[in-house]
């Protein structure tokens, strides 16, 4: 059960990682960090013995990869939680209200969970607040927030991660765009700008776009002016080359593509992206690893085994909703609303390690059409047993048949499918997002993370624990089994990241989407001499086709890379892959 360490990197990872440390309950390899993991979610099970042999079987061979706090928690005693990020309730600017708000953060944050923020709420900088307060604003709240997950995550070897977004009609979203231009500010932020289809199209036909107005205590303050919706779209472009952030949240997208459209309002995400949840949401993620499911690879009859991929997509299905219940829930709050909906994120990694074995390159249109048959057939299996776990367990407390049924997402289900829905509800109201997979990648032998191209055919990656820095040098698993077959052909098909073009990227992950009733946690890599103009009709085109947010990373930015070799980063910068 993947006992053989593929790389150092991978053995380390587990070790530092991954392994319970607990005298004779010490694992001594990965097969007995899969089987404690299989138990303890088993154990939501009435047939224990039989779910937790299904369970490991499904974990052999990192085919399936739960997220990390999945592993690194489960059947562990103590307070952690399994579940690795949460969006927090809203913000108001009430002294005591603000720092309960910062407290349940920070609670979160000591249970091991990300967090994502929406910062909107606040007023602006300087707005009275009555008894001669004024409002700090939300750019410098950011920096009392990244101070507390400091401290109350020191020592932790997955430090902190926290997402902070802010609507673009707010009137200090300047200031917000501009909150990392400096090295060093702000390290355990991603900053994401919430954009709605207005701004897009005001940018557009270079209209005007009206801040918000804001109410205070006994009248309402100043309007602010309009501005130009270009001069904050040039800021926006400028401060992403030269700090590769904010990313942007596509907000109408998010609310129209929404499986709960009459239930709740999304606005922001967790660290990573991949997950567009309500206040108090939270996000239960896993990957199928599509690299260990080619048959015949760098061969002429290499193919994606479609009947195991169904097969891993039940099982994972029912892991995942069995995670809801055996995990610990930071807040009271957390519980209630996870357990309302059920909202689990089944995804992909390993992509571009899949498509190399198929002879297939990342950035072309037969990779493209690959990539989006394998998420339909996951889309469709997540979403059948789903309906199978609502015949059996019941479906989520706020199932709403009509209502669920007429949304976008659903509509575009095939008939038989909506039939079936209809008849006996689903158990989980989301099933899909496609997370960053940093750590549990390289534990599985260093395959290519989440939907991401091969980062580098070789790497020297550096690591920190403890203040100890190591330096690995590791080759992609795809490419190291590749070279070990002395194939003559098929090398053409490794092509590296930054050699994608990002308009292939932001193609893949549009391909992808259409099959993802969460989001997709994707970073565009910018190559080093993209000026304002490119980037600007990029991120224009990706709003149009109908992705849900968007990051970018350009190398020689203030963003430090997490390889020396190659430069794959996680999804907007080293924060968001801690949780991974």
């Amino acid at each position: 059960m993947g006992e053989t360490f593929l790389n150092p990197l991978a053995e380390w990872v587990w070790r530092t990682r991954y392994r319970r440390v607990a005298g004779t309950a010490t694992e001594t390899g990965p097969a007995d960090t899969m089987t404690r993991v299989a138990r303890a979610i088993a154990a939501a099970e009435r047939d224990r013995t039989g779910w937790t042999g299904r369970f490991a079987r499904l974990l052999q061979g990192y085919r399936f990869l739960p997220g990390g706090r999945i592993l690194a928690t489960a059947g562990v005693p103590g307070d952690a939680t399994l579940l690795n990020c949460f969006v927090m309730g809203r913000l108001e600017d009430a002294p005591l209200r603000l720092f309960r708000a910062l407290g349940e953060g920070a609670h979160t944050l000591r249970f091991g969970g990300g967090v994502g923020w929406d910062f909107s709420t606040l007023a602006p900088r300087g707005t009275p607040l009555g008894k001669g307060m004024v409002a700090p604003g939300p750019v410098a709240c950011l920096d009392l927030w990244n101070v507390a997950c400091g401290a109350v995550t020191a020592g932790s070897p997955r430090g902190g991660a926290m997402m902070a977004s802010l609507s673009a009609s707010h009137p200090d979203v300047p200031g917000f765009i501009e909150a990392k231009s400096k090295p060093g500010v702000l390290e355990r932020f991603n900053l994401s700008v919430q954009v709605a289809d207005a701004f897009m199209a005001a940018v557009a036909v270079d209209g005007a776009w009206p801040l918000a107005d804001w109410a205070v205590k006994g009248g309402r303050a100043a309007a602010p002016p309009a501005i130009p919706a270009r001069t904050l779209w040039s800021r926006m472009l400028e401060a992403m080359l030269r700090g590769s952030e904010p990313g942007l949240l596509f907000t109408d997208t998010l609310n129209r593509e929404n499986n709960l459209w009459w239930r709740e309002s999304l606005v922001t995400t967790n660290p990573c992206g991949e997950a567009p949840l309500p206040p108090y949401g939270a996000c239960c993620l896993g990957s199928i690893n599509l690299a260990t499911l080619v048959r015949d690879p760098f061969s002429r009859r290499a193919s994606l085994d479609g009947e195991e991929l169904r097969r891993l997509t039940t099982t994972a299905v029912r892991l995942l909703d069995n995670v809801l219940d055996a995990t610990r829930y930071p807040l009271a709050r957390q519980r209630r609303e996870s357990l309302a909906t059920r909202r689990i994120g089944l995804g992909i990694t390993g992509l571009g390690d899949a498509l190399a074995r198929l002879g297939l390159r990342y950035d072309g249109g037969p990779a493209r059409e690959v990539a989006a048959a394998a998420m339909q057939s996951i889309k469709l299996g997540a979403y059948a047993a789903s309906v199978e776990l609502a015949r059996e367990k019941g479906a989520f407390p706020a199932w709403d048949r009509d209502r669920y049924l007429s949304g976008a997402f659903a509509l575009r289900l095939p008939a038989t499918l909506r039939d079936r829905i209809a008849r006996h509800g689903l158990r989980n109201s989301h099933l899909l997002a496609i997370a960053p997979t940093g750590s549990v990648s390289l534990l599985a032998g260093n395959v290519s993370p989440g939907i991401e191209p091969i980062p580098a055919l070789e790497q020297r990656r550096r690591l920190v624990l403890d203040g100890v820095e190591r330096e690995f040098v590791i080759e992609d698993r795809a490419w190291a089994e590749f070279r070990a077959a002395r194939r003559a052909a098929g090398a053409g098909a490794f092509i590296e990241a930054a050699d994608v073009s990002p308009e292939a990227q932001v193609a893949m992950q549009a391909a992808l989407q259409r099959h993802v009733d969460g989001a997709i946690s994707k970073t565009v890599l910018l190559p080093p001499g993209m000026d304002a103009g490119a980037l600007g009709s990029l991120l224009a085109s990706a709003h149009q086709s109908g992705v849900k947010g968007i990051a970018v990373y350009r190398p020689g930015s203030l963003r430090g890379s997490a390889l020396l070799a190659g430069c794959a980063v996680g999804p907007q910068g080293r924060a968001a892959c801690e949780p991974a």
